[in-house]
């Protein structure tokens, strides 16, 4: 996974929105679903892509899967503009 992936999966107003409902607890697809008025092929579809950007990490729990944010890629594009900003301040000086 790359930049690239994790750029299209944040540019859907629909996946930061899923990313923002995972922000305080896991949930399940039918509880993600539940804040959209959008089909379960949908927000399959939308919680996919965010899979594979690396975004949503999913755990299985009897017969439920969960959906919980996984931020180690956000903190490795944070990572990223904090060095492109420093690299950037040091030649402005």
């Amino acid at each position: 996974m790359g930049f690239a992936e994790t750029f299209k999966a944040l540019s859907h107003p629909i996946r930061r929105e899923i990313l923002e409902l995972l922000k305080s607890e896991p949930l399940s697809a039918g509880d993600i679903a539940s804040h959209f008025d959008l089909t379960g092929a949908t927000i399959s579809h939308h919680l996919n892509v965010l899979k594979k950007a690396g975004l949503v990490i999913e755990r299985r729990e009897k017969n439920f899967i969960y959906y919980e944010l996984y931020t180690s890629v956000l903190e490795d594009i944070m990572t990223w503009f904090a060095d492109l900003k420093e690299r950037s301040g040091d030649e402005n000086e």
